[in-house]
């Protein structure tokens, strides 16, 4: 019996395009899904700036909170 390697993991482009996000606001008092939404991109800390993929699925992430967020496009 020969094991077949495993499937290489989905990691988004990481050399295709990317967008820098920054959370300008607190998430106090916002709804469990805005709040989960900028989790999900990986933003903890007011003024925290991140580096993501540009995918639709982080693009709707940021749609959803797009009030308390900073976006720039990197390169």
């Amino acid at each position: 019996m020969t094991a077949t390697p495993a499937a290489p993991r989905a990691t988004g482009h990481p050399s295709g395009p990317q967008i820098r996000i920054t959370l300008v606001r607190s998430l106090a008092g916002q709804l469990a899904n805005i709040a989960s939404s900028v989790r999900g991109l990986g933003l903890r800390r007011p003024h925290q700036t991140v580096t993501v993929a540009d995918t639709a699925e982080n693009r709707g992430m940021i749609g959803k909170a797009s009030h308390m967020l900073k976006v720039e496009k990197v390169g």
